[in-house]
């Protein structure tokens, strides 16, 4: 499977980005999907997870309230909206699919996309 991240890019503090990852490869709608990013000097941690129809999500406690994880099978698309953004929310981030419902680790990476948050 191919993954592919975007959307990411530069925005001030309190503000919103809508990340999206195009995959390729394989039947979408069978995998579940996550989203994860690794901030600079840090490892890589889990962000949000969603089922393989859509219906279920969760999410890492830092990012609950103010991202939410969707996907369009159709589309074979997965999309992270962010709202109110910190700065500590500074990192490249990466979709992955999961190999169970409630998985907080990857089975395949697709490429990044950095998200930088000014103060």
């Amino acid at each position: 499977v191919q993954l592919q991240a975007s959307g990411g890019g530069l925005v001030q503090a309190g503000g919103s980005l809508r990340l999206s990852c195009a995959a390729a490869g394989r039947s979408f709608s069978l995998d579940n999907m996550g989203w994860f990013r690794q901030p600079p000097g840090k490892e890589r941690e889990f962000v949000a997870g969603i089922s393989r129809d859509g219906g279920s999500t969760y999410y890492e406690d830092a990012m609950e309230g103010r991202f939410t994880i969707s996907r369009d099978n159709a589309k074979k698309m997965v999309h992270l909206q962010m709202n109110s953004l910190k700065p500590e929310d500074t990192a490249v981030y990466y979709c992955a699919t999961l190999s169970y419902y409630g998985s907080r680790s990857a089975d395949y990476w697709g490429q990044g996309t950095l998200v930088t948050v000014s103060s």
